[in-house]
């Protein structure tokens, strides 16, 4: 018996989860395991709680039937949570981690210590698609199912060029793709295409970027009233980070965006050297990858870039210490 076999013995109820403000990983593999169970599991009440999500992935089946209200009353015999670091990026659903009979985290996030009674964490992986895909019966793998665990893959490897891509990403991709989903309507519909106000956010936000450092780190800061003036929503500052991650000369990317609160920011960071980016998100409460993470910081936007640029140089003076040494 496997270990998603094991965690469903004797339950009757359960309750998938994923991280605030959900990308197409967390989508897919929350929606993927949504379908699996369902399909699989007769008896088994499955219910999935997130935050508003992109309409982009509304091709995907389960996806109006996800609930983004929280039910403080409900409870359940397992909660399973994925694409999740830590128990503050379950946002306003946590307390059904906290009061499930028992609970499960597949998660891919190296920054993750464990936030289930069982957790099944695999730095290495793409993304938690693929995490989750080593989990299931691949006879039992539903062509809706498959359509919701290549969309998580092909987010999470940035279409197969990211340096998470492994020849088990790939294998597993191609197994998927055999199944008969639309790969390509996939990858265009809701990687690359953008809507015309989405199209002019990402340009004025390049526009607005600078490069410091020594030509080293560009950043550049999304404003709520950018947003409002080019009819977007923050799930359209998606893509940013990327275009600015690939300038020539590059080592460190940061995109800020204001999040509604008073000076508070998300920070997303991406790097193409040797930086550890989770380090620097670490450093400010957050977590994610080796070369994709992010956090939340308060404060004037050229003071958190102060501050990360402090941590960028800090790992910098550790190379040239190992070098020298």
């Amino acid at each position: 018996m496997g270990i998603l076999e094991q965690a469903l013995e004797n339950k009757r109820t359960a309750v998938i989860l994923g991280h605030v403000n959900p990308d197409g990983d967390c989508i897919g593999s929350c929606l993927g395991l949504y379908n699996y169970l369902t399909e699989n599991f007769e008896g088994l009440s499955v219910t999935v709680y997130l935050e508003p999500m992109g309409k982009k992935f509304s091709y995907l089946k389960g996806y109006d039937q996800v609930r983004s209200e929280m039910e403080p009353e409900r409870k359940f015999d397992l909660c399973i949570t994925l694409d999740a670091s830590d128990v503050p990026r379950l946002g306003a659903f946590a307390p059904y981690l906290m009061q499930a009979g028992d609970s499960l985290c597949i998660d891919h996030h190296i920054t993750n210590t464990g936030l289930a009674r069982q957790n099944v964490i695999e730095s290495g992986a793409s993304s938690a698609c693929e995490v989750l895909y080593g989990l299931l019966d691949p006879k039992k793998i539903s062509r809706a199912t498959a359509e919701c665990l290549y969309t998580g893959i092909v987010h999470d490897t940035g279409v197969f060029k990211y340096s998470n891509t492994s020849g088990k990403t790939m294998e597993i991709a191609g197994s998927l793709m055999e199944m008969g989903i639309d790969f390509p309507k996939i990858i265009d519909e809701s990687f690359f295409m953008k809507s015309y106000g989405q199209a002019r956010l990402h340009g004025q936000a390049v526009l607005n970027s600078r490069v410091i450092l020594d030509g080293r780190l560009i950043y550049t800061v999304v404003t709520m009233d950018e947003l409002n003036q080019f009819g977007c929503t923050v799930k359209a500052t998606d893509g940013i980070i990327d275009q600015l991650r690939v300038v020539d000369g590059i080592e460190c990317a940061v995109l800020l965006y204001e999040t509604g609160n008073p000076d508070e920011y998300k920070v997303s960071l991406r790097t193409n050297s040797r930086l550890d980016v989770s380090r620097i998100a670490m450093a400010f409460g957050g977590g994610g990858h080796v070369k994709a993470a992010g956090c939340t910081m308060k404060g004037e936007p050229e003071r958190i870039i102060e501050e990360i640029c402090g941590q960028v140089k800090l790992q910098w003076e550790q190379w040239k210490q190992e070098q020298a040494g």
